[in-house]
């Protein structure tokens, strides 16, 4: 599941390019998987697909789509309306996902009552008298770490079951509740990680590079083992 709106935005870019069908092979290559994977994937979708055609974009988008439930307009809750915050009730990318931003809150007096987005930002303490038409069923965490457990506990309280957290705090929640986590600090670190083993890699085979001229001098073979 976590793999479909990876495909779904391929696909929406095949489709912008007039592309009319697409391999589970192309797909795979795009999203950097492997075929079979994209096959099982697609497979809990249902039966759609043309063996020996591929897939039509414009079909797979729908039923993608429809697995994501991008056509049920969830509400969502903004917690701290930082600059994060702001940036993320300003986007257009909720609206295109099958969300719209309801309500914001904060506990800044500077901010609460602002108007962002055409929302008014109300007070983080209002999340717990919230009536279940007002209950919000995404809750976005964008407040510093320390207040990030706070803010979660509050929100699964009012009722709400699906969290994602931008806070740099691992969170505890009941397991009845979705946790998402969006860490840039963290993805940093793993392309630094696999940068650094690339790094490994280059340095021996510039050294190996080196090596062959040298053993050539000395009337060696480059494949030769030495003793």
């Amino acid at each position: 599941m976590l793999r479909l709106p990876i495909y779904q935005r391929i696909l929406a870019e095949l489709a912008r390019a007039g592309t009319t069908t697409v391999s589970s092979e192309q797909l795979a290559s795009l999203a950097r998987v492997n075929a079979a994977k994209v096959r099982k994937d697609l497979s809990l979708l249902g039966s759609f697909g043309t063996r020996g055609s591929g897939y039509e974009p414009e079909i797979l988008i729908a039923q993608i789509d429809r697995a994501l439930g991008v056509d049920e307009n969830w509400s969502v809750a903004i917690v701290g309306i930082g600059n994060l915050g702001r940036a993320l009730t300003n986007s257009a990318g909720f609206a295109s996902r099958g969300c719209h931003i309801g309500a914001l809150f904060d506990v800044d007096p500077e901010v609460v009552g602002q108007e962002v987005g055409g929302l008014v930002v109300r007070h983080m303490d209002e999340l717990a008298s919230l009536r279940r038409a007002e209950r919000p069923d995404i809750g976005v965490i964008t407040t510093p770490g320390w207040a990030a457990q706070q803010v979660a506990d509050l929100l699964v309280r009012a009722g709400v079951s699906c969290l994602l957290n931008f806070s740099p705090r691992v969170l505890t929640v009941p397991s009845p509740v979705h946790l998402r986590y969006v860490d840039l600090s963290i993805e940093l670190q793993v392309l630094g990680f696999y940068r650094s083993r690339q790094g490994s890699i280059d340095r021996a085979a510039a050294g190996a590079e080196e090596r062959v001229p040298l053993m050539r001098s000395v009337g060696l073979s480059p494949g030769a083992e030495l003793d």
